[in-house]
């Protein structure tokens, strides 16, 4: 008989069944077993890659880890807190999507009615879109880091919608309250430093509280866009036009020039002329004041033939147009 049989023989009883120190012991060796198991397991972590993990000893940060599998110290030594920093996420100001439905969402009041500049009441939804920029300073620098953000972006939307006229509320003004809020909120998140960064800001919808006066918006965003539409046929008209127009305008102004140059170099002309006739008038006027007489006949008189009599030069100058009389005597 060898030993097996001989321990099999002593630890069990004379009716088969298993003694009782052979079932402590079975159940120490389960118990040691599951132990092991339980202080493996222990001692890994993963990380996804949506997220990172942030590494406590005893209580205290010590380090930040990304995706994989990691190692650390079991029985509570370390403990680690996975973050998702790699997902945008979503605060809704002024009503609720339904989970179920997308389609569907409900109104919060509460949230939406807000007072503009001009004292005038608008129900203004917000959808903002942010992130976890730091793991560590979003877990241990604020309790509740999204209700600190929901509070700052709400405070600073009624802050700019408080300053603001409804007319750009409720038409061509959203996109720079759009701008005005995400520049506030940015500036007051680096401030609090809750490791949340603000990635966009929309206006969802915008509208008056009562339906009358929803109609009378819509009323004037139409008009509007017609006038719009105007002002936009009147400039293609224009431009259409007035390049016509300025070509006219040039060739009458070169055209003017061209007269203006003309009257100027006849009026030098005739200047130049004249300084000449005097110049030889000066010289013997009683030459040239003859001269002249005749040539001044001869224009008044074109197409005659003029004999001139100067045989007595102290008697009156005698002009014989005696080719007429010679033609008249002949008939």
């Amino acid at each position: 008989m060898n030993f097996s049989d001989f321990r099999t023989r002593v630890e069990k009883k004379p009716d088969g069944a298993p003694s009782p120190k052979s079932v402590r012991r079975l159940l120490l060796i389960g118990l040691i077993a599951a132990a092991a198991l339980w202080l493996v397991s222990t001692c890994w972590y993963t990380v996804d890659e949506k997220q990172q993990a942030v590494v406590t000893t005893f209580g205290r940060v010590t380090s930040t880890t990304g995706a994989g599998m990691h190692f650390k110290l079991p029985f509570g030594i370390q403990n680690v807190d996975k973050v998702n920093v790699n997902v945008y996420q979503k605060i809704e100001i002024g009503y609720r999507t339904d989970e179920r439905d997308t389609s569907y969402s409900s109104v919060v009041e509460k949230e939406s009615k807000m007072i503009t500049g001009d004292y005038n009441i608008v129900n203004v939804d917000f959808f903002v879109e942010y992130k976890i920029s730091d793991p560590v300073k979003y877990l241990y620098n604020s309790a509740q880091p999204e209700l600190i953000l929901k509070n700052l972006v709400q405070s600073q939307i009624r802050n700019v919608i408080g300053s603001s006229r409804v007319d750009s509320v409720l038409t061509d003004g959203k996109a720079e309250i759009q701008q005005q809020v995400k520049d506030l909120i940015t500036a007051q998140l680096e401030k609090y430093d809750i490791g949340l960064i603000l990635s966009d800001i929309k206006i969802q919808d915008s509208e008056p509280p009562t339906v009358s006066v929803i109609e009378a918006f819509k009323n004037v965003e139409t008009a509007k866009q017609t006038a719009e539409t105007v002002i936009n046929q009147a400039k293609a008209y224009q431009n259409s036009e007035l390049p016509k127009a300025n070509a006219t305008a040039d060739k009458l102004i070169q055209n003017a020039e061209y007269l203006k140059q003309n009257r100027i170099n006849d009026a030098t002309k005739q200047v130049a002329m004249f300084e000449a006739m005097y110049a030889q008038y000066s010289l013997n006027p009683e030459v040239t004041r003859v001269r002249m007489y005749y040539e001044a006949l001869s224009e008044a008189l074109p197409g005659v033939k003029l004999y001139v009599n100067v045989a007595d030069a102290g008697a009156a100058d005698l002009l014989l147009p005696l080719e007429s009389f010679v033609e008249n005597g002949g008939n």
